[in-house]
């Protein structure tokens, strides 16, 4: 297609033509109303910027070599990255500022400025004479509230202290009791002991286990039992005889008690007299408060062990005692355990493993506690974080996972590759663009360290070696402007083109800044035509008479039609 080339005009004929069309155009606002006015206006301003650049192109010749100078490149092979990119700064893993909410003289320290310590390592100890007084203070009124929980549960449910058999029983379910009334008593074994008196006979006369025969004063019969011990010697009675004791142990058949007397015969001896009955070890249980008995089950003769319920003492009075006695263990408990703690805080241990950066104080320092008791400052340099803020169109783009590129300004040369841990949905709005904060870490630090100011870029997409044409090649709708001596020329579109070009359609795959990956549509030997950019940055306006009209290109596309168009991936077009 021949291009029309623009005559020079005189000023004086642009001037008069100007003028023309401003009456010609104000005109046919006369009379309008409503929409119909307002539809018009708008056609008139669109006209008068017609009119402007007919003025401007007419005030200046031009050759058609200056309208149409696209720029033009040979498809090649690239290598593509899609990507995103922002700033930040660099910070530990973890850090932590130590403190004390306790106030006195720092005794001793562990530690030295720049040493790794470990979570739990003991840092500081802080004289603690006060607190450890209180701590045995409390400790006491614990115990004492121990025991006394433990007396008033006791009373409510007495218990043996013993084990052997019950051998009487003084009360019965639904009786009144006081503190002090006898419940029952307990024998520790079923056996009876007494020390038999003989006269007129040596201790020779008896040996241990030696059979006695026994007669117990109130009960029919006898009951055998044995010598277990004779007297070393004989002595005197008050009556001048000579008496040996023997010890016997006879098993009780039941119902013998210490009320009871015996005499016995030894070998050829009578015993001189009637003595006295021991028991074997026993125990009366008594109520410790007033209430009244219930589950009492227990008879005479039954075995009973040691920590086994007599009965339960039912009563307001006994139950008051139990919740007083329970209060004031909770409250002894708690003083203890605030003690503790307390007496805990005069150890001051690190609370992560890692560097310490600062330490502020040392052994002989006086400290006071609280907001201005900063002891020492510990990082966990193990890996550094930083925050990228991405933009609410591309953050769905980034997911935990992805590589990450970064670059330090201190570090020249130094490339370090980090990865997303962390995609936030908490953004924040500024200027009515909203940002995201994506959290990013990296392991790799050699030569990083933390508040450094460092570049990243998140590698969304990538692709080597692949065909590649400038975006701005790349019209709307997938066509590119080749030469028309290019191979895939033969694929031209039926549609008009600056001459010596020709129109195809493309596929398109990934971009980067610059260039976009060509699928399909193109080959190796085609060259490529687009408007460059100007050199102030912004897409450059090139004007061309086309027949039927007037045309305009941005030079991101080059398109005849006078439509803006944008490579892929861009943030919108017109």
């Amino acid at each position: 297609m021949n291009e029309q080339l623009l005559e020079p005009q005189s000023d004086n004929r642009m001037e008069e033509t100007a003028e023309k069309r401003r009456l010609k155009l104000r005109n046919p606002l006369k009379g309008l109303r409503g929409k119909k006015k307002r539809w018009l206006l708008l056609l008139v301003v669109i006209a008068l910027a017609g009119g402007a650049v007919t003025v401007r192109l007419l005030s200046k010749p031009q050759t058609a070599s200056a309208v149409t100078s696209y720029q033009e490149e040979e498809i090649s092979q690239r290598d593509i990255v899609n990507s995103l990119s922002s700033s930040g700064t660099l910070q530990p893993a973890d850090s932590y500022t130590v403190s004390t909410l306790v106030s006195g003289e720092i005794l001793s320290d562990t530690f030295e400025e720049g040493d790794l310590v470990e979570e739990g390592q003991l840092l500081y100890t802080l004289d603690s004479s006060d607190a450890s007084t209180s701590q045995s203070q409390a400790r006491n009124s614990y115990a004492q509230a121990q025991k006394s929980y433990s007396q008033a549960v006791k009373a409510k449910y007495p218990t043996a202290d013993l084990t052997g058999t019950v051998s009487e029983v003084y009360v019965k379910n639904g009786d009144t009791v006081n503190a002090g009334t006898e419940l029952l008593t307990i024998v520790g074994d079923n056996n009876l002991y007494i020390n038999f008196l003989f006269t007129y006979a040596d201790t020779s006369d008896f040996y241990v286990g030696q059979t006695a025969t026994i007669f117990i004063n109130g009960m029919a019969g006898t009951i055998t039992g044995t010598v277990t011990a004779v007297s070393s010697g004989s002595t005197a009675s008050d009556t001048g005889k000579m008496i040996t004791t023997v010890r016997v142990k006879a098993q009780n058949p039941g119902l013998v008690t210490s009320a009871y007397t015996a005499s016995a015969v030894i070998g050829s001896y009578s015993s001189y007299g009637n003595v006295s009955i021991e028991m074997g070890e026993s125990s009366t249980i008594t109520a410790e408060t007033s209430g009244k008995v219930t589950g009492m089950n227990w008879l005479a003769g039954d075995a009973i062990s040691s920590g086994d319920q007599i009965c339960t003492i039912t009563g307001d009075s006994v139950d008051n005692q139990i919740d007083n006695a329970q209060l004031s263990l909770d409250n002894a408990q708690t003083s203890l355990e605030n003690a503790q703690e307390k007496l805990e805080d005069y150890q001051i241990t690190a609370p992560i493993s890692g560097t310490v950066v600062t330490k502020t104080a040392k052994a002989g320092d006086k400290i006071e506690g609280g907001s201005t008791g900063t002891l020492c400052t510990i990082y966990d340099l193990s890996y550094l974080e930083m925050t990228m803020n991405i933009d609410e169109l591309d953050i769905g783009k980034v997911e935990v996972g992805q590589t990450v590129e970064i670059t330090a300004d201190a570090v020249e040369g130094q490339t370090y590759t980090g990865v997303v841990t962390k995609v936030s949905v908490a953004g924040t709005t500024t200027g009515g663009i909203t940002t995201y904060p994506v959290t990013v870490r990296i392991d790799e630090t050699d030569g990083l360290l933390p508040g450094m100011n460092v570049d990243a870029e998140i590698v969304l997409e990538q692709e080597s070696g692949v065909l590649a044409v400038p975006s701005a090649a790349v019209n709307r709708g997938n066509t590119v402007l080749i030469t028309a001596d290019s191979p895939s020329a033969v694929n031209a579109l039926d549609q008009e083109a600056p001459e010596g070009y020709v129109y195809v359609e493309v596929e398109v795959g990934i971009s980067d800044e610059s260039y976009t990956q060509i699928l399909s549509g193109l080959q190796e030997g085609d060259k490529v035509a687009y408007l460059p950019t100007s050199s102030g940055g912004e897409m450059g306006m090139a004007m061309t008479m086309m027949p039927g009209g007037m045309s305009g290109g941005m030079a991101s596309g080059g398109m005849p039609s006078g439509g803006m168009s944008g490579g892929p991936g861009g943030r919108g077009g017109m």
